[in-house]
């Protein structure tokens, strides 16, 4: 398995895994193309795994902000993360996480928020976001759901607020 940078020609495989690894549904995959299009979308966070030239996972980490007030900071937003149905629990998803994060880091971001199950992102470094000051009033989700992942160290001290997903996440 190779885990490298989503290009275009990905686009149609990458659709798939996301409607396949969602149920057979189109919300996320729809998510996906919309980010794409908008000023939030970071191509380097844009990771798939690759088996034998086939998509068989992708996730997504794209530009977010947190607002205090006057403060705003830029942050990102892990959505989604899908593995195709007859590749998962075989690891992949745990590595795409790893790799996004790491990118994360390297590109200078402090944190990484998502809405996510509550016992397999702590595996990763997520906490519940709202025990370090973190807001999230868009979407009405349970303090266990709401996570953040520090990429900075002590960017929790200093980064407090709502966070504010971009309208993307509306379609």
């Amino acid at each position: 398995m190779r885990i490298r940078t989503e290009n275009q020609a990905d686009y149609a495989q990458v659709h798939q895994v996301n409607f396949a690894a969602f149920g057979n549904r189109e919300d996320e995959a729809k998510l996906v193309e919309r980010i794409r299009e908008t000023s939030y979308f970071v191509p380097e966070l844009s990771i798939v795994a690759e088996e034998d030239g086939v998509i068989i996972g992708h996730i997504l980490l794209s530009k977010a902000d947190v607002v205090d007030g006057e403060q705003h900071y830029e942050v990102l937003a892990l959505a989604p993360v899908a593995v195709d149905p007859n590749h998962q629990k075989q690891g992949v998803g745990k590595q795409l996480i790893h790799e996004a994060l790491q990118r994360g880091k390297e590109l200078g971001y402090a944190i990484v928020l998502l809405i996510g199950h509550p016992t397999y992102y702590p595996k990763f470094g997520f906490q519940p976001a709202r025990s370090y000051g973190l807001e999230l009033k868009q979407f009405e989700v349970s303090d266990d759901v709401f996570m953040v992942c520090e990429l900075q160290e002590n960017a929790l001290k200093r980064i407090k607020g709502e966070l504010i997903y971009p309208s993307a996440f509306f379609g």
